[in-house]
């Protein structure tokens, strides 16, 4: 029986397997639902809220701005924002001036910044004037020109106009450019080939490569995303944008998916706060919450979580690492809302997979479900990449799609080694069961490999965490010229078992419960797990010895 044979044995029925995709420019789903939900709020912010109206009207001005700062078509304007309005506005402008857009995370240093600006060849750069003495001396010769966005006049309905460059005459202002310009975009031709977005994922070596991700792509995983979601009201839904939408998995899952279906995009400033978190989401009323496991842990252990009232919550799609099933029960218990799994990569825009989203019937745990509509999944050997594995059989995942990049910018040789034939070969291990689902096992070069067994920290994590003192965990491999490779964990516990809970005592009882080969054979209690701004845990820095994010 060939994998398709078997994903149509539990599929969806309100999902379709194959469907239609537009093709437009990325931003034409915002003129779209600026027509259909005009007063309709499109986004939220402190108190701050802006129509679609509105909201559209700010894209026509800022796209028109950059038009006259002198952007041509095809040209990287590079944003650096936290989860502001702004970062909105200017990401669906510049693609409306025939730009492609490349988002800096908040947490990049000078270094960073200055790879990215210079490896995408951004010649316009715009970000919160907060960053400026953190990107002084980062900004490269082929940056012509430097924005910077204050966010006090957002907090107006009319923000007042300043001079229409800084105090010392170096930079313009986003919000004076902004209310200065006639909202009278350019009339650019977009193909749905050409690139929309340049967004950069590190991989396990070198340095960050640009996934050059086309209109085409982004459309296509939006209206994915619609589909999953059968029961989504469109006009009706409060979408919680948590996550940091300098990546690609808050870009399209909360805010592309978000206007698509003219959702209220409701915006969080700091999601490791879980008291401005918790505010959010019951002042709210948040309907969807695309999340990751760390953001749902925290809730779960939040103190007096059981006296807010979280139930306005439906639906949350879980991505960026595995979802545990304790974290996975305790929160549908807590909500009454469905959490599932689901699976991607910066390269597919990114949601390859997910758990249907259906209210009847528990889904199978560990798993992250079915393609995505319009999506084909294979498996092949890790040792040759060609051949054919089927049911049971692990191998790396391989996936193709209308979502899937059309590779990495400037770097043939890197894009030949990961699309091949039409195939995006992911670098993740995985395995398809009887019914469908797909397992993901590790990163292929995660892989620990003891006495010659090869062990997956993600599953060896997922037992962990049933551990009642335990908060928080990573698995890594340390060399061992004896046995290969050992098995460390970190772990943070939980405040109430910290000074009761021994190292000893959490190896003793994970040797009751796995393999000889797969128990961590030494544990380190750390205070904070070092993870990225969207939640996942930075294995890299545990395996060089830094336990701390700012090491």
């Amino acid at each position: 029986m060939s994998f398709e044979e078997v994903f149509m044995k539990l599929w969806p029925g309100d999902v379709p397997r194959n469907m239609d995709i537009p093709e437009i420019p990325i931003d034409q789903m915002l003129r779209n639902a600026a027509h259909k939900f005009p007063d309709s709020v499109a986004i939220s912010y402190f108190g701050v809220q802006l129509t679609y109206r509105k909201l559209d009207e700010l894209v026509d001005r800022a796209a028109a701005a950059l038009h006259n700062l002198g952007l041509k078509k095809g040209e990287t304007v590079a944003l650096h924002f936290t989860n502001v309005p702004p970062c909105i506005v200017c990401y669906y402008a510049v693609i409306r001036a025939g730009g492609k857009v490349t988002l800096l995370s908040p947490l990049f240093k000078k270094l960073e910044i200055e790879y990215q600006l210079r490896d995408s060849e951004a010649t316009i750069f715009i970000m919160w004037d907060a960053f400026d003495q953190i990107a002084e001396g980062a900004i490269p010769e082929n940056v012509k020109t430097v924005v910077q966005s204050s966010l006090t006049p957002w907090f107006s309905n009319e923000p007042e106009k300043e001079d229409l460059v800084s105090p010392d005459g170096k930079f313009l202002y986003l919000e004076d450019l902004i209310h200065t310009t006639e909202p009278n975009p350019p009339k650019v031709d977009m193909d749905p080939t050409d690139t929309a977005n340049l967004q950069y994922t590190g991989g396990t070596t070198g340095l960050p490569k640009g996934a050059m991700l086309t209109h085409y792509n982004l459309v296509a995983n939006a209206y994915q995303c619609r589909a999953w979601f059968p029961e989504a009201v469109e006009g009706g839904e409060i979408i919680l944008v948590a996550l940091p939408l300098y990546h690609i998995y808050a870009q399209t899952v909360c805010m592309n998916f978000g206007i698509l279906i003219g959702a209220n995009l409701v915006m969080v400033s700091n999601p490791r706060d879980t008291d401005e978190l918790l505010e959010t989401i019951v002042h709210n009323k948040i309907t969807i919450f695309p999340g990751v496991s760390a953001l749902y842990n925290n809730l779960n252990n939040y103190p007096g979580i059981e006296d807010h009232d979280m139930s306005s919550i439906k639906f949350c799609l879980c991505g960026a690492g595995a979802l545990p099933a304790e974290v996975q029960d305790k929160f549908e218990k807590l909500t009454g809302a469905v959490l599932r799994e689901g699976y991607g990569l910066t390269e597919a825009s990114p949601v390859t997979h997910a758990v249907p989203l259906s209210r009847f019937g528990k889904p199978k745990a560990g798993t992250v479900g079915f393609p995505f509509p319009n999506t084909q999944c294979k498996i092949v050997d890790l040792e040759t990449g060609e051949r054919l594995l089927g049911i049971g059989e692990e191998g790396e995942i391989c996936v193709k799609g209308p979502q899937v990049m059309k590779g990495y910018y400037k770097k043939t040789k890197e894009t030949a080694a990961c699309l091949r034939n039409g195939w995006l070969y992911t670098g993740d291990v995985g395995v398809v069961d009887e019914e469908g689902y797909l397992s993901i096992k590790s990163r292929i070069k995660n892989l620990i490999k003891y006495k010659g067994h090869s062990v997956y920290p993600a599953e060896i994590e997922a037992y962990m965490y049933e551990h009642p003192a335990i908060l928080d965990c990573a698995v890594i491999g340390i060399p061992d010229p004896e046995v290969g490779e050992n098995l460390k964990a970190y772990v943070v516990l939980k405040d109430e078992y910290k000074g009761k809970v021994t190292e000893q005592q959490i190896i003793d009882w994970m040797k009751d419960r796995v393999a000889a080969y797969k128990y961590p054979r030494s544990i380190q209690f750390i205070q904070e797990m070092p993870k990225s701004a969207v939640g996942k845990v930075l294995h890299r820095l545990l395996r060089e010895g830094k336990t701390d994010i700012n090491d």
